[in-house]
C-alpha cells in the first residue's frame, strides 16, 4: 500500500526545531533553563504581582470568561435577528461589526459605499440604525462591544448612547467596549480615513468621556495586537507594538491632564491566539508581568486594576484554510484552549467558514459549541495557569518577553510608535513577517494541512455542510433607501445648529474634548459622514478625503 501524504515512508518525524515566531527550541528543558529570579518576584500567585499566572486568585471558577461571537452584515434589522440567535445559543456577550463605508466614515449612499453596504458589517449611519440594530436587546443587562477601531468610534458610541437615551436608561451603568484603536486602523484599514494625529485625539477624548461619566464601560481599548498580528507580526512583536502602542495612549491623556490609575485601570486588549499553544500561553503570560511592571514602575501607578492585563481574544483567523474547512474546526479548538489556559477574559472563536464566506448560523452554533467544550470538559479551566511551572512555558515566557523588550527598546530610541509609523519601520516590519510566513509555507518549512501537506485534489475536498451565508439581495437598496428617508424627514433646522456648534467645537482646539458636541449632533440624527466631514473641514481638511462629496452645510471651511 503507498502511504500518500507521508514524508519518507512510514517513519515520518518532527522536522520543525523553533516556534512559529521563530524561536528556538530544544528537545527537553530542565529546572537549569529557568532564570533565577525568584518565583515571588518574577512570577507570584495568581492575583498577585506581576500577575504573571493570571490577574484573578481564582479565575475561571469565579467566572467564566464571556463568549462573545460577533455578527454584522446586511442591515440593522438582519444583524438584528441574529444577535438574538447568537444570544439563545449561548453568548454572553455581544459584539457588532460596522461595514467599510462606516469605518471609512460615509454614508450608505456615498458613491464609494456601492457594493459594499452590509457585505462585511451591518451600516451603522445614524442613530436610527442603531436602534434597530438593538431592538428587543436590554442594553442594561448585557455586555456590548462595539468595533469601529477608526476615528469613526465617537460616533458609534455616541449611537449607542442615543439608543440607551431613548429608553430612559442610566449611562453610567452601562458595561461594553468601544473599539477605537486609530493606529490599528490607519496601518491595517485606511491611512487616508484614519490620520494618525486625530485618532489620538479623539481616542483620548473617548477615555476622558468615558471616565467621568460612564465607569464600568471600556473605552481605553488596544486592538493592534490582533490586526497587526494578522498582518505578519510574530508573538514578540505582537507584544511589543501593542504595550508601545498603549503607552502612546497613556502620555496623551496624562497630557490632557488625567491620572494614570483613571486610565489604565479601565484599559484592555484585544489579542491573537495562535494555533502554537505552548508559545501563545508564554506569550500572555508574558505580556501581563511586562504590563505589570511598566504600569507601576514607569507610569507609577497605584491601584492593582491598573496593573492587571484585560485581553480579550480572538482566535487567528490567519491560521484557517478554505481548503478542507472541517480542519478549521480543529484549528480553532486548538487555538480557544490556548486562550483559556493564558487566561483570557473574553473569547471570540472564529469560525471554521471564514476563509470561505461571514459566519453561517451553523458555525457560530459550532464556535459556542467549542468553548463550552473547552470551559465544562476539558478541564482546562478548572485549574488557573495549568502550564505555570512547566520548564519550557517557563523558560518561553522569559525568552518572548525579552524579544519583546527588546523591541519595545527600538521603538523608544526611534522617538515612540508615531515616529516608528512615520518612517515606514512598522510596515516594513509587518510586509517582512508576512512574506516570511508564507515563504515557509512555499518552501515546506511550516506545513499546513489541506495545503502543503495532507493536500487533496479540489474535486475530492468537502463542501462546506448548511452552504455559505449570503448577504441579502437587497439589503443594500432597503439601507440607502432608509439613509435617504431619514435625511429627508429629520429636522433640518436643529441638525444645522448642532452642526455648527461641533464645527466651533473642533475650532477651539485638540485640549477641547469633541464628545459632547458629536453626542449632541447623533441625537439631531446627523450622519457618520456629516459628523466626520465637519471635523476633518474644522480641522484643516477636505469633507471627503477620496473627492467625491462637498459639505451639505453652510460656513464649512
Amino acid at each position: 500500500m503507498k502511504k500518500k501524504h507521508a514524508e519518507s515512508g512510514y517513519r515520518e518525524k518532527i522536522r520543525r526545531t523553533k516556534t512559529w515566531s521563530g524561536i528556538d527550541l530544544k528537545e527537553v528543558y530542565t529546572p537549569k533553563d529557568s532564570k533565577p529570579a525568584g518565583y515571588k518576584n518574577k512570577i507570584g500567585n495568581p492575583g498577585d504581582f506581576p500577575y504573571t499566572r493570571g490577574i484573578h486568585q481564582n479565575m475561571y471558577r469565579g467566572k467564566l470568561w464571556t463568549r462573545r461571537q460577533p455578527w454584522g452584515f446586511g442591515t440593522s434589522e438582519d444583524t438584528n435577528k441574529q444577535m438574538k440567535y447568537l444570544i439563545e445559543h449561548g453568548n454572553t456577550g455581544l459584539m457588532v461589526f460596522r461595514d467599510q463605508p462606516t469605518m471609512h466614515g460615509l454614508d450608505s449612499d456615498h458613491p464609494l459605499a456601492k457594493g459594499e453596504v452590509g457585505v462585511s458589517g451591518v451600516p451603522l449611519v445614524s442613530i436610527e440604525d442603531m436602534e434597530d440594530l438593538f431592538e428587543g436587546i436590554p442594553l442594561e443587562d448585557v455586555s456590548v462591544t462595539l468595533l469601529c477601531a477608526s476615528v469613526v468610534s465617537p460616533v458609534i458610541l455616541a449611537q449607542y448612547l442615543g439608543v440607551a437615551k431613548r429608553r430612559g436608561l442610566d449611562i453610567s451603568k452601562l458595561r461594553g467596549t468601544i473599539s477605537n484603536d486609530p493606529i490599528m486602523s490607519h496601518v491595517c484599514y485606511s491611512d487616508v480615513a484614519n490620520p494618525p494625529d486625530l485618532g489620538v485625539k479623539i481616542w483620548g477624548d473617548l477615555v476622558e468621556y468615558c471616565y467621568e461619566t460612564m465607569p464600568v464601560w471600556h473605552a481605553a481599548y488596544v486592538s493592534s495586537c490582533y490586526n497587526m498580528r494578522e498582518y505578519g507580526l510574530d508573538a514578540p512583536q505582537e507584544i511589543a507594538f501593542g504595550l508601545m502602542i498603549a503607552a502612546l495612549f497613556i502620555e496623551t491623556c496624562l497630557e490632557r491632564g488625567m491620572k494614570i490609575d483613571n486610565v489604565a485601570a479601565r484599559m484592555s486588549f484585544y489579542c491573537s491566539a495562535g494555533i502554537d499553544i505552548f508559545e501563545e500561553v508564554a506569550k500572555f503570560r508574558a505580556m501581563r508581568r511586562m504590563w505589570a511592571f511598566m504600569i507601576r514602575d514607569k507610569y507609577s501607578a497605584k491601584k492593582p486594576a491598573s496593573m492587571q492585563f484585560k485581553f480579550a481574544v480572538q482566535c487567528a483567523g490567519h491560521s484557517l484554510i478554505p481548503q478542507q474547512p472541517l480542519n478549521n474546526i480543529a484549528r480553532t479548538s486548538f487555538e480557544t484552549l490556548a486562550a483559556v489556559l493564558s487566561g483570557a477574559q473574553s473569547v471570540f472563536t472564529t469560525t471554521f467558514v471564514e476563509p470561505v464566506c461571514l459566519p453561517t448560523e451553523d458555525a457560530q452554533r459550532n464556535a459556542l459549541s467549542i468553548q463550552g467544550i473547552v470551559a465544562h470538559e476539558t478541564g482546562a479551566a478548572t485549574v488557573v495557569d495549568p502550564l505555570g511551572g512547566s520548564y519550557y512555558v517557563e523558560h518561553l515566557t522569559d525568552e518572548i518577553e525579552d524579544k519583546a523588550a527588546g523591541i519595545m527598546k527600538k521603538i523608544e530610541k526611534m522617538g515612540g510608535f508615531i515616529k516608528a509609523l512615520k518612517t515606514g519601520w512598522v510596515q516594513q516590519m509587518i510586509d517582512e513577517g508576512n512574506q516570511r510566513y508564507h515563504q515557509e509555507i512555499e518552501d515546506g518549512e511550516r506545513l499546513i494541512v489541506g495545503q502543503n501537506y495532507m493536500a487533496i485534489p479540489p474535486e475530492e475536498d468537502t463542501l462546506l455542510p448548511g452552504g455559505l451565508l449570503e448577504i441579502p439581495p437587497d439589503a443594500e437598496h432597503r439601507q440607502v433607501a432608509r439613509v435617504n428617508r431619514m435625511k429627508a424627514n429629520r429636522d433640518h433646522k436643529k441638525l444645522e445648529a448642532t452642526i455648527k456648534k461641533l464645527r466651533e467645537g473642533v475650532i477651539i482646539g485638540d485640549n477641547h474634548n469633541f464628545m459632547p458636541y458629536i453626542i449632541e449632533a447623533v441625537e439631531a440624527k446627523a450622519t457618520v459622514e456629516e459628523i466626520m466631514g465637519t471635523i476633518r473641514t474644522s480641522r484643516g481638511l477636505t469633507w471627503d478625503p477620496w473627492g467625491y462629496r462637498q459639505s451639505p452645510f453652510s460656513g464649512d471651511l
